[in-house]
């Protein structure tokens, strides 16, 4: 009996060791940093660029006492840029400057004494547009980000090669002229994160730039300007913005243990 125990102390023993040999042998962990996928910047100052094209609603036009009718305003492009700062990864604000090419509008006016009874209006319009805006960004999905926003500014609109033309062929122009306006508008679109720092902003905005006239000038009886009331534009924005700095999410550290053949020294 004694000896089986001696045996089975012995046995047990053996076991220990060899698991402590065994232990011995293992690789030391290796600890890796493995980067995450770059987040998109958080906080920050950014430039943005846009181009895009603005499709009028039909003002309203009347010169003294005398409406005009069947107006209509042909739709022009516009470019722009400005500087922002984004707050956080929802609210963000921007001051921009944008340029609207000239835009052509077209009426009809009464023409007493004339067959038909009307003469044809038309008129170019250009306008500069400085606005400071705020946007709420809803959440990024797939980095792609919807937005809404608003935006109040002032914008500075002028008339040009304003020109009529009788039903008898008799023409001439009248001379136009520039005032500012307070402006107003409504923003929704959605940006995609090219880079943490560089988005792709694709949009539409609503633009009410106020109204616009011809110098005064006196024809039919009256001393008075031609008004282009209600100027109002559906834009469609594609643009780029550079957000500067920014903080991105670091990268957790990922353990593992490299695979391969381990030996025991018994």
């Amino acid at each position: 009996m004694d000896n089986f125990f001696k045996r089975l102390s012995l046995a047990g023993f053996a076991v220990v060791l060899s698991s402590a040999g065994y232990a011995a042998d293992l690789p030391t962990p290796v600890i890796e940093h493995i980067p995450a996928a770059p987040a998109p910047a958080v906080g920050g100052f950014y430039l943005r660029g846009d181009i895009g094209y603005k499709i009028y609603n039909a003002p309203d036009i009347k010169y003294g006492t005398l409406d005009f009718f069947d107006e209509d305003m042909d739709g022009t492009f516009m470019l722009g840029g400005g500087v922002g700062y984004k707050f956080n990864n929802h609210f963000r604000t921007d001051l921009t400057l944008d340029y609207e090419f000239p835009a052509e509008v077209k009426s009809k006016a009464p023409c007493f004494g004339c067959s038909p009874d009307y003469s044809i209006e038309k008129a170019d319009i250009d306008v500069w547009t400085v606005m400071l805006n705020g946007y709420v960004d809803i959440g990024t999905w797939n980095k792609i980000t919807p937005y809404v926003g608003a935006g109040i500014g002032a914008s500075y609109v002028t008339t040009s090669d304003i020109r009529f033309q009788n039903p008898n062929g008799a023409s001439g122009t009248y001379e136009g002229d520039s005032k500012w306006n307070f402006a107003w508008a409504l923003m929704a679109g959605a940006s995609y994160d090219i880079t943490p720092n560089l988005a792709l902003d694709g949009g539409y905005r609503y633009l009410n730039i106020g109204d616009a006239h011809s110098a005064k000038f006196s024809t039919g009886g009256q001393n008075a300007r031609i008004e282009y009331e209600d100027l109002s534009a559906h834009e469609f924005r594609l643009g780029a913005r550079y957000t500067f700095g920014g903080r991105a999410a670091p990268a957790a550290p990922v353990y593992y243990e490299p695979q391969g053949p381990i030996s025991s020294n018994f």
